[in-house]
């Protein structure tokens, strides 16, 4: 997808969210005014039974109308026929109110017609709590002479109480948009690193190609030549560079066309071979490289037998003995070890390199990754080996492991 596409999804699906995100903040608003309007009504018809249920037990005349006045959006008056006692008026209150499942906390005040002001009944907690919350200040209303005022000062929190499950879908939104614009942010990251390797491939792929056909180009030249024929030493190490030329060529071709794209599968060429021979076919090859390398195999000799691709196996193999070399301060010592049983076989490669700092290890097998260290400056490499042969193990389902040894070096281990 180019990048241009993938901005339109972007800005799509941010727009999208943004939409949703508003229209639950709307729902959610909405929900609000509803429900404080449901509050506000039970309220008031609360209020209002206890000025009957007062005018009931006083005996006082009919009651009066629109007897409860809301003066703001916490604060209520009620007027009353007569002078009634505050114990009375609370107990009527917690009663209704625990009947129409008000659990809000209150307080209320009761008008002295004598002292011209507001006179503090008491703060009560719906919940049976014992702590005790100061009073508010209850304004006077003009034109009554006996009324009682009640305010809920946990008015607003009670009402989102009840908003619970609306609150809870709009914070899951917002959690979703967060997730979707660090999932937008983590796929431009990876984009950008892709065009970066993809530009670095095609620059190694014409900085090794090059070389390498020249090699080829030359070899062959000098394969031809009459002195060369007549010396069959020098015959032969001609024939071996051409070989060894053109088997890196392959090794470089499927490297790169591996780092290239994960997406297109390598194909396997399973066949059963004998893993003894291609083990001793590498240490060969090995060898040649790298003249003061120490390599010994157990078996030396034997028929174990395996079925799977023999190319890459035998690529995985020189990647394990190559790096067991090249990451060596001394002469290389390298034990291959091989066991079979029932169709399984297990092999282990063990050296006397540097080894490994353990916070590095789980990383080893990643692309493009290369352990830091003065070592590592001075081997050339891309850190696509390994990874090369984690992809291969994983295609054969074959269990792969390293770790440090406790004097020197590392062991891989690779189990069919």
């Amino acid at each position: 997808m180019k990048f241009t596409n993938v901005r339109i999804v972007v800005f799509i699906g941010l727009i999208a969210f943004i939409g949703i995100i508003a229209i639950q903040v709307y729902w959610l608003r909405q929900a609000f005014d509803l429900e404080e309007k449901k509050f506000s009504q039970n309220i008031q018809v609360s209020l209002l039974e206890v000025a009957n249920e007062i005018d009931t037990y006083y005996g006082y005349q009919a009651p009066l109308i629109n007897p409860v006045k809301k003066v703001s959006e916490d604060y209520y008056v009620v007027n009353i026929h007569n002078d009634f006692e505050a114990k009375l008026l609370e107990l009527y209150l917690i009663n209704i109110f625990e009947k129409r499942g008000i659990n809000s906390d209150f307080e209320y005040a009761i008008y002295d017609c004598e002292s011209d002001k507001m006179v503090y009944g008491s703060y009560v907690n719906m919940n049976k709590a014992d702590k005790q919350k100061p009073s508010a200040y209850f304004p006077k209303v003009k034109n009554l002479i006996y009324y009682f005022a009640v305010r809920f000062p946990n008015k607003v929190t009670f009402v989102f109480t009840s908003l619970k499950l609306w609150i809870i879908l709009s914070l899951i939104m917002v959690i979703a948009l967060v997730i979707y614009l660090y999932a937008i942010y983590v796929i431009l990251q990876q984009k950008r690193y892709a065009e970066l390797q993809r530009d670095f491939i095609n620059n190694m792929t014409h900085e090794f190609k090059t070389p390498l056909t020249s090699i080829l180009i030359a070899s062959n030249y000098l394969s031809k030549h009459e002195q060369l024929a007549a010396d069959p030493k020098l015959e032969k190490y001609a024939k071996i560079v051409i070989e060894q030329s053109q088997k890196l060529n392959n090794h470089v071709e499927h490297i790169l066309s591996l780092a290239k794209s994960d997406i297109t599968p390598i194909t396997l060429n399973k066949t059963t071979f004998n893993v003894i021979d291609v083990i001793s076919n590498v240490i060969d090859t090995v060898k040649i490289k790298h003249e003061d390398a120490k390599i010994s195999l157990e078996p030396a000799t034997g028929d174990i037998k395996i079925t799977a691709d023999e190319f890459h196996f035998a690529n995985i193999i020189f990647n394990f003995l190559d790096n067991s070399v090249k990451y060596c301060d001394q002469q290389p010592h390298i034990q291959i070890k091989v066991s079979g049983n029932d169709g399984r076989v297990s092999i282990e490669i063990t050296d006397n390199g540097v080894g490994i700092p353990p916070k590095h290890l789980k990383h080893v097998f990643e692309k493009f990754y290369r352990v830091p260290g003065s070592k590592s400056a001075e081997v050339n490499g891309f850190g696509l080996g390994l990874y090369y042969v984690q992809k291969i193990c994983k295609m054969h389902q074959w269990k792969l492991s390293v770790q440090n040894n406790k004097t020197a070096g590392i062991t891989v281990k690779l189990t069919t």
